[in-house]
């Protein structure tokens, strides 16, 4: 025991038999680190749902080791008396550039899984393009820091570099605000699931029509009129949607119509109600329904309801509606008013 004492006396009272010491044990430690990565933690990966984390362990297990390597001579510097801080700085280039490296094998790695496992399963082009930009954003900003920090550790005054740089960031953010608006608004509107491609949607501007494709700038609106209108994610984003494909594909199709005054409601709603009922493709569940809704001016106004599968089928559902309810009202003899003024006139007898 005080033979070892001694040797590690010895060992630890020369500075550089510590450094050596030092980067021995480290050595050691980054090459377990690695085998405890690549034998324990991949295996555990696998056992997982998602791959992100497969994606983490198999980078980390490349670049660990030169990542405790960096660790480890930063550290052995310290017992080494150097009176130039170019070795210290040296280190902290090389650490400062592997983790830098590290993260972005990572995003990489995560940028593809995403496009491959995300992406391909919708059918909007915006994710795909939008993917590549958010990977390419992250990378600039890590590279940014990995130089602001390389900077510091050699003791370089970038504060003037800085400056200008946040002046022209500033000028170009301008240039460019209504651009990036729409960029973020389609990446919020991938993000909220809001619509995707072929949902039938009415917009707070009126428009109605089928989503042909969110872009990264613009979102295509094909009317029923079959022209296609590019409104600007910026504006989707903060706007009113109503998208008839949600939560189902069911959709509820109302006809009003009226009866002239002194008709037989219950005898109305009957009629019209086993009309609905005999018409294809309208949905027993829900059941179809007859509402009297009001008396007004010169009828008795009428509501009916009918559901049908899918949203594509409303339109015609709601031609065929109104045609067979006019069928019907009128076989039963059941007037449908028009409007009408009664004019009373009054004989004044002449005065004597």
């Amino acid at each position: 025991m005080d033979l070892t004492n001694q040797i590690f006396n010895f060992i630890w009272e020369n500075p550089y038999l510590r450094f050596v010491f030092i980067m021995v044990i480290t050595v050691l430690a980054a090459w377990l680190a690695q085998i405890i990565v690549k034998k324990l933690l991949k295996p555990l990966t696998k056992k997982t749902k998602t791959k992100i984390d497969n994606l983490i362990v198999k980078n980390l297990a490349s670049m660990i080791f030169f990542v405790l390597i960096a660790i480890g001579l930063k550290i052995s510097l310290f017992y080494v008396s150097l009176e130039s801080f170019y070795y210290h700085s040296a280190v902290e280039t090389f650490l400062i550039v592997v983790i830098t490296i590290l993260v972005i094998k990572i995003v990489n790695d995560l940028g593809t899984h995403w496009k491959e496992d995300w992406a391909a399963k919708t059918e909007s082009t915006a994710d795909d393009r939008l993917i590549p930009l958010v990977e390419k954003i992250i990378k600039v900003i890590f590279i940014a820091l990995a130089v602001i920090f390389i900077f510091d550790s050699w003791h370089i005054d970038i504060s003037p570099l800085l400056a200008t740089a946040g002046i022209a960031g500033i000028a170009v953010s301008l240039a460019v605000k209504d651009s990036l608006a729409n960029v973020l608004g389609g990446l919020q509107l991938v993000l909220d699931k809001t619509f995707k491609v072929g949902d039938k949607v009415k917009l707070e501007s009126g428009e109605l029509g089928v989503i042909l494709d969110v872009g990264l700038r613009s979102t295509k609106l094909r009317t029923y009129d079959n022209e296609v209108i590019y409104i600007p994610n910026g504006y989707l984003a903060n706007a009113k949607v109503r998208n008839y494909t949600v939560p189902d594909l069911m959709l509820r199709v109302n006809v009003e119509f009226g009866v002239s005054y002194g008709s037989d409601t219950d005898k109305v709603r009957e009629v019209v109600l086993n009309t609905l009922k005999s018409i294809d493709k309208v949905l027993d569940d829900p059941e179809p329904a007859v509402h009297f809704l009001k008396m007004s001016d010169f009828s008795l106004d009428f509501t009916a309801r009918v559901w049908v599968e899918e949203y594509l089928d409303a339109y015609s559902m709601k031609l065929q509606v109104t045609d067979e309810i006019y069928k019907a009202l009128n076989k039963q003899g059941i007037n449908i008013p028009f409007p009408t003024h009664t004019v009373y006139t009054k004989k004044m007898e002449s005065e004597s």
